[in-house]
């Protein structure tokens, strides 16, 4: 079998093996809502990326939630007030949480190839997800044919893109020897066990895309979530935020240290937070976008090509 197809069966049956019954589902959901009531350190760590994307919740915008395998993306938006479809490419916990009337509406969708027709979704929603497709591209540009105003993509931060220091001393090394750096950047060509290749984002590769076809603007906005907490994974969803809580605020220390640095331009962000506009945003979307913290660039329009 070719490896798209190898690829998207190992993702569709991914969950079935890591939670083989419907009880260790259920389990997994009612964990999440009592982590959200609580507000423990783990959820709120996924909500900071959630209010990412809160410049787009207005009145009547319907979104799609992309590679939402659990369904807690749709139920953040849907809780806003969104009209809300969530997909994934397993459909394993999305019926439980419709069954449960935590979500209104979901398909099971392989991300490189939707069944929905063009310009269906105001806005596409796909947060984390992105580096586990087998073929990424491919799957933004589904993305953008089925948004009608543009993709908001949440994935880590591609460090090289941030930091020419390092990218000089790649380039050198790899002349020396293309072998010589793997020995101490190990996750230079990591993949998961699922059988991707593990894809980060950059500014500069979201730029190529849209401007590549034509689209009139993107906006970015990098965060520091401290991803380093493996050593007290449990905690984070035991802990709740607040000043009594030491995971709380052990993130927090380590939080500042890491803004200072990409303040001072010494590391990128951990992660990014980039948008892709098919229509010109309004105004008032621009400023929402500025008032959040992004930083919206408008290209300008390509000289030849004469487009309605």
């Amino acid at each position: 079998m070719s490896f798209e197809v190898v690829s998207h069966e190992s993702h569709g049956g991914w969950f079935e093996k890591r939670f083989p019954e419907e009880e260790e589902r259920n389990k997994i959901i009612d964990d999440w809502l009592v982590q959200k009531q609580r507000c423990t350190v783990g959820y709120w760590l996924h909500e900071r990326l959630y209010q990412l994307a809160d410049f787009l919740i207005k009145p009547n915008t319907s979104l799609l939630t992309v590679g939402d395998g659990y369904g807690f993306d749709a139920l953040y938006f849907q809780g806003k007030g969104l009209e809300v479809t969530a997909t994934d490419i397993a459909g394993s916990f999305l019926p439980l949480v419709k069954k449960r009337k935590l979500i209104s509406d979901f398909s099971v969708e392989n991300a490189e190839k939707m069944t929905f027709s063009n310009d269906n979704f105001d806005y596409v929603f796909c947060k984390e997800a992105y580096h586990h497709f087998p073929r990424p591209a491919m799957a933004v540009y589904e993305m953008l044919r089925v948004a009608k105003k543009g993709i908001i993509i949440i994935e880590p931060h591609d460090p090289l893109s941030r930091m020419p220091v390092m990218l000089a001393l790649r380039n050198t090394l790899d002349r020396i020897n293309p072998r010589l750096l793997q020995r101490y950047w190990k996750n230079r060509y990591s993949f998961e066990e699922v059988g991707n290749y593990v894809f980060k984002l950059s500014e500069r590769e979201i730029e190529k895309l849209a401007m590549g076809i034509n689209l009139p603007a993107v906006a970015f906005k990098g965060i520091n979530n401290n991803y380093y907490a493996l050593s007290i994974h449990q905690a984070l969803f035991e802990q709740t935020v607040g000043d009594n809580s030491p995971v709380y605020q052990k993130i927090k220390r380590k939080m500042a240290f890491h803004n200072l640095l990409t303040y001072l331009g010494l590391m990128p962000s951990q992660v990014l937070s980039a948008i892709i506009f098919k229509i010109l945003p309004d105004e008032s979307t621009i400023q929402a976008l500025e008032e959040q913290g992004y930083i919206f660039y408008k290209f300008p329009p390509n000289p030849y090509l004469k487009t309605s």
